[in-house]
């Protein structure tokens, strides 16, 4: 890429790339700089630091996670809903390994009440309406589908997964089914024993 043609949209673009390539953790403005054929001073009229890199990388990879989630959830109610939430998470960190990981990267408040994660957390919302929980207590049944989602694609991406039988497929599928019988058999603690 020619100096002349960088972009703060162009260098977000190559580092999205780059982290697929090679991973989110290892995406520097050095690393940066080689990929675009530019020294790394010439970066800092576009991106003050590698932090503000990894931020920009973060919340591009939100926003695109967050439309396929959306996409993924339009007219689907109850289990099919969160079949295709929770597919629709698997399938972008399969062809997007960094990105995946990067939309695991830390934001400040404002960021994130901005960002595609909070897009993520209303089509989660969305999805839960179907399992008729009680507004207070979704934030917890989200969570608990976000650790479930996240600890098994981590593991699956990290290869943990390819050397015992049955294929991942048959226990993502057994894991999606108990999320929905906890889902479906939701309750609320009883008044006084909430922690």
């Amino acid at each position: 890429m020619p100096r002349q043609g960088l972009t703060t949209a162009r260098l977000v673009e190559a580092a999205m790339a780059m982290a697929d390539e090679i991973g989110f953790a290892e995406l520097t403005l050095s690393a940066l700089a080689r990929q675009v054929d530019v020294r790394v001073a010439s970066l800092y009229a576009h991106i003050a630091s590698a932090e503000d890199l990894k931020t920009r990388v973060a919340l591009a990879a939100l926003d695109r996670l967050a439309e396929r989630a959306t996409e993924a959830v339009a007219g689907r109610a109850g289990k099919d809903a969160l079949v295709a939430i929770a597919d629709a998470h698997r399938e972008f960190a399969a062809a997007h390994p960094g990105l995946f990981m990067a939309t695991r990267h830390p934001l400040g408040p404002g960021e994130a009440a901005d960002s595609g994660g909070a897009r993520l957390a209303r089509s989660m919302r969305a999805m839960l309406g179907g399992y008729g929980l009680a507004e207070d207590e979704a934030v917890h049944a989200i969570r608990l589908i976000g650790s479930a989602l996240l600890g098994f694609i981590t593991l699956e991406t990290a290869g943990s997964f390819a050397h015992s039988e049955p294929p991942p497929d048959a226990s993502w599928t057994r894991m999606l089914d108990a999320l929905d019988a906890t889902l479906r058999g939701w309750t609320r603690p009883e008044p006084g024993k909430e922690q």
